[in-house]
């Protein structure tokens, strides 16, 4: 089940607010953790074991971890923290690098001929990388005592479950949540925020990015030549599908986060604004990128002894990892690395002004293709069409992807970087706000909601994109 979906939108959205709404303050969380086990069910099916089975699992080490924290046990609490992130990330490396590691290292580099089928059919759950880092942040500040554990079981579960962010984000810290855990009011101003927020996300998915998505399948996935203006073309549209459809199911997270009484972290802050790629990274999915500078970036001794680069190095490479298993993650992850070295060996940006916001966009852009194509070698062949300058006729099926609904997506979607910030904030917290912003918010809800909902309603099913990290 996903936001953009008519089974979500129109009936168990509307079913699940009612019921929590009604339902007695102490047994929220209990019918909103069987709800987000009900939506990861769904789409899901016996992955719902893996996520609850590994959790409880999870819990029991972790609160080993903080008992013997409490008893200043410092080596067994070292040991049960331990257990807790190599359960973790066992369970994230079968799942998600089984194959790659089976087929496209091990087959390779050694006479074994081909591994055994349960390496290499295995099926990702949904969303692992996700609740897999969320998990893990809750056994690192628990058990070293910078945060207080949860009070049951259900706190817990639900934490990791909540199903706004189940899915794909934003990755919440449990210091974030944990009093709305304990207790949170749900208000009606606080809900006209969420709905704004859903209906902003809502648009930029089914709009923008689903529009883009067939131009962006034609140019990478079509196979063969392409010319020059369509691979253009192709990592124009793709840059901003990618962009358009995981913002939009963040905001789409974080308003629903408001309607049930929750408070996400941003995840997106105009990245392809940014002068210098060291800044894109603080921009885009900044909650992933917090996440690898605390649990580390910093305890690998971040910037302290010369260890620098190599930090940095080794961030990135996971970074690209994390993302999904493949040689193109890798060399996208490196490539990211690499221009951040030469960054910080030039003081922080390459370019500044104008220049360093067009260069930082061009270099984010190459990365895209590498992040996008299905093969390295696919790749190079996009590289080529964009350098050699050739302006023949267009693949007829790239010229029937490229219809005008798509060019209204490509130029809307530029001119949507440059649309004031408060605009489409959730922030009324002065009177001056109030009278410039909700005039401009109300009516972007009154156009993109039902728009958004017709076009829901009537399109074949699109997941979003970073389902498949």
């Amino acid at each position: 089940m996903v936001f953009s979906s008519v089974t979500f939108l129109f009936f168990f959205l509307p079913a699940v607010l009612a019921v929590v709404t009604l339902a007695p303050e102490r047994l929220r969380n209990r019918v909103l953790l069987a709800a987000s086990l009900l939506f990861y069910t769904w789409g899901s099916h016996w992955f719902v074991v893996v996520l609850v089975g590994t959790s409880v699992l999870d819990w029991m080490l972790v609160a080993q971890a903080r008992a013997a924290h409490d008893r200043r046990e410092i080596e067994g609490r070292r040991r049960w923290l331990a257990a807790s992130i190599v359960l973790n990330l066992g369970v994230l490396a079968y799942f998600k690098y089984a194959g790659f590691i089976s087929v496209d290292i091990v087959s390779r580099f050694t006479p074994v001929d081909r591994p055994p089928d349960w390496l290499t059919d295995v099926v990702l759950p949904i969303g692992i990388s996700f609740f897999t880092f969320q998990r893990i942040s809750y056994a690192v500040d628990v058990s070293t005592g910078r945060d207080e554990p949860t009070r049951t079981f259900v706190d817990y579960l639900l934490y990791i479950c909540l199903f706004p962010q189940l899915i794909a984000g934003p990755i919440v810290r449990y210091r974030d949540i944990s009093g709305q855990l304990r207790g949170r009011v749900m208000t009606l101003h606080q809900a006209s925020d969420g709905v704004v927020r859903f209906s902003l996300g809502l648009a930029k998915k089914v709009l923008i990015a689903d529009t883009l998505s067939p131009v962006v399948a034609a140019v990478f996935d079509g196979g063969g030549d392409v010319s020059t203006p369509a691979a253009i073309v192709g990592v124009v549209a793709y840059t901003l599908q990618l962009y358009f459809d995981f913002s939009g199911y963040s905001d789409m997270a974080i308003g629903l986060g408001l309607m049930f009484g929750f408070s996400f972290p941003e995840n997106f802050d105009r990245p392809y604004t940014s002068h210098s790629v060291t800044e894109f990274w603080r921009r885009w999915l900044i909650t992933l990128s917090t996440w690898f500078r605390d649990y580390l970036y910093i305890p690998l001794g971040g910037s302290r002894s010369g260890r620098t680069y190599r930090n940095l190095a080794v961030v990135f490479l996971l970074t690209g990892l994390w993302h999904g298993a493949a040689w193109t993650f890798v060399a996208w992850g490196a490539l990211h690395g690499g221009i951040l070295l030469v960054e910080r060996l030039l003081g922080g940006r390459l370019f500044s002004g104008l220049a360093g916001r067009v260069v930082t966009l061009g270099l984010v852009m190459a990365a895209w293709v590498i992040f996008r194509a299905q093969t390295l070698g696919r790749a190079g062949e996009i590289f080529e069409a964009l350098v050699r300058f050739d302006f023949g006729p267009v693949r007829p099926d790239i010229a029937l992807a490229l219809d005008t609904r798509t060019m209204l997506a490509l130029v809307f979607g530029s001119v949507v970087f440059f649309l004031p910030r408060n605009v489409i904030s959730a922030d009324r917290s002065t009177p001056d706000r109030r009278a410039l912003h909700v005039p401009a918010r109300a009516a972007l809800v009154a156009v993109a909601l039902p728009a958004s909902l017709v076009v829901a309603s009537t399109q074949t099913f699109s997941p979003f994109l970073y389902f498949q990290f």
